[in-house]
């Protein structure tokens, strides 16, 4: 354990989260010392560093193309020097870092001075109280449903995972008799995890059935809202979508929109078959009784093809309507292949196509945004006047930084994006309901890899330790998820397939939500709004700006 090496990482991190340019190191008399003893002047002038600057120094020039990195402790002296300095900023932008905490009240008077919006990012992320204490309910509640006393890992790089994690074994102790269960010969895991880890998944466009209802229709506790479909009947405005009660549901859900168009077919003619015929007699008791009694199942598949037809002729009318199968192509191109040539081109070709929707636009800009966040040759600037050409409104514009922001380079304590080669694809497109390829599937979340490792008994410690001295030494046989920021559907077919093809492993997915991307874009927004207290959707609070 060097404390030396630790503070100079977290100083190299400071400085390689600003991005490239000319660099000023703004500090107060106690961090200088600090970066002295860590720091030689000619290694941190490698790092685009060239002013060292003290925050009580009057003297100071204006130099607006260098970038300020503000490194001080949490006193009221220094968040004063520095709201003066934002009131009047000396440099083009700010990345400001406490050496400890800082009261909430004093991140509102920074935000308040902050008039010209130079603030780029504040360090610091925590729970909003209410919600910890939520989700830790819900999560105990879970485990002695279920009967479990779990051991816990938690996602090192967010504090928020490792506070959960705390707060759910504290629980556990204090309530040590409730969670007395029967002891396994593996004990059961417990794997807390952060959204923003992965902020692509959430922004695509999907292809099987559950998945594509949420996302385009929205599915909420089990109910979809088809109130604006055009011509819709009055009974079938609203209806429900449950795999507990609707066989045709419960078989199809996972599957992708190409089988679900050939099943909804077979489904219509099974029903013709056992459709009553118009002429039927009833000459006997016999026929009246056995009319009786096949009427209430022909009733309730009556209602289930009218329902289900409905549901698919929609999606597919918005699948045409939007032109998703052209955007969805490009959408996996940027999460799953590392050819920028190729997708710069697609993503302004697409731009600038009326029918693509504003929604569509802004989440291929941000998928960019999110892949090519650090390319040298990136075109997010010439994308986003591409967008202020559209119409597309502000509000939108400013969600494709606010994604960065949320789960960006910086943000991300894994290798999201891991680049390699463009593959070539062989473009084939499906007219109705025909055929949706592989190349509209491609990408796999982030959450597959964690839990492919964590069942080969290669998930890293160092990455997500375990709460307390105890580790497991056998390949873990019940995993509960719990991924903060909400998780999606297809997160849910991931967990379904590993459940599925992985003998004696039984996996349970939860979170803070279950997003499409327009939840996913409003905790966002939540995330970064532009106040002191900016709580996210899931209950977290963020300073970042």
């Amino acid at each position: 354990m060097n404390v030396t090496l630790a503070v100079k990482q977290y100083i190299s991190k400071m400085i390689e989260n600003s991005g490239p340019g000319m660099k000023v190191l703004l500090m107060d008399k106690e961090t200088t010392s600090i970066v002295s003893v860590v720091y030689t002047q000619s290694e941190i002038l490698q790092k685009e560093v060239y002013l060292f600057e003290r925050i009580d120094s009057q003297n100071r020039d204006s130099m607006k193309h260098l970038k300020a990195i503000c490194f001080l402790r949490p006193t009221k002296e220094n968040v004063q020097h520095l709201i003066q300095e934002l009131r009047r900023p000396k440099y083009s932008v700010y990345f400001i870092y406490f050496s400890n905490v800082i009261s909430k009240s004093e991140i509102k008077s920074l935000a308040e001075a902050d008039e010209q919006e130079v603030v780029a990012e504040v360090q610091g992320r925590t729970w909003e109280p209410t919600m910890l204490s939520r989700c830790t309910q819900g999560l105990t509640s879970v485990l002695l449903a279920l009967k479990k006393c779990p051991m816990i890992r938690y996602q090192l790089s967010s504090d928020m995972a490792k506070n959960l994690a705390e707060n759910v074994k504290r629980i556990i102790t204090k309530e040590y008799e409730l969670f007395d269960f029967r002891k396994t010969e593996v004990p059961p895991l417990l794997l807390i995890l952060d959204r923003s880890d992965d902020a692509i998944t959430p922004l695509l466009n999907q292809w099987t059935y559950q998945a594509m209802v949420h996302e385009l229709l929205g599915l909420n506790n089990n109910r979809i809202d088809l109130s604006r479909v055009p011509g819709i009947s009055k009974d079938l405005r609203e209806v429900v979508l449950s795999a507990e009660n609707d066989e045709f549901y419960a078989n199809n859900l996972y599957l992708n929109f190409g089988e679900i168009g050939t099943n909804i077919k077979n489904l219509m003619e099974d029903f013709q078959k056992k459709k009553p015929k118009g002429q039927q007699k009833l000459e006997s008791i016999a026929d009246m009784k056995a009319f009786v009694d096949n009427y209430p199942q022909f009733k309730k598949m009556s209602g289930t093809v009218s329902k289900h037809v409905t549901v698919v002729g929609e999606l597919s009318r918005l699948v045409s309507e939007r032109q998703l199968m052209e955007v969805s192509e490009v959408e996996q191109e940027l999460a799953c292949q590392n050819d920028h040539s190729s997708a710069q081109q697609n993503v302004r070709r697409l731009l600038q196509n009326p029918r693509v929707s504003e929604l569509d636009a802004v989440r291929l800009v941000m998928l960019y945004a999110l892949r090519y966040e650090r390319h040298s040759s990136s075109i997010l600037p010439s994308l986003m006047e591409e967008l202020s050409r559209r119409g597309v409104s502000e509000r939108y514009r400013r969600m494709v930084q606010s994604v960065v922001e949320y789960g960006g380079k910086r943000i991300r304590g894994s290798d999201l994006i891991t680049p390699t080669d463009a593959v070539a694809i062989t473009k084939q497109f499906f007219k109705g309901l025909k055929g949706v390829e592989n190349v509209y599937t491609q990408h796999q979340p982030l959450l597959h890899d964690t839990l492919d490792q964590l069942i080969k008994g290669r998930l890293k410690d160092s990455q997500f330790p375990y709460l307390g001295a105890s580790s497991l030494r056998d390949r873990p046989q019940d995993i509960m998820v719990f991924v903060i920021g909400g998780a999606t559907y297809e997160e849910a077919l991931t967990v379904f397939n590993l459940n599925r093809n992985t003998p004696g492993i039984r996996i349970v997915l939860g979170g803070s939500a279950i997003h499409n991307t327009k939840s996913f874009l409003e905790e966002v927004m939540l995330a970064s709004s532009h106040s002191g207290d900016r709580a996210q959707g899931s209950g977290r609070h963020s300073t970042r700006r």
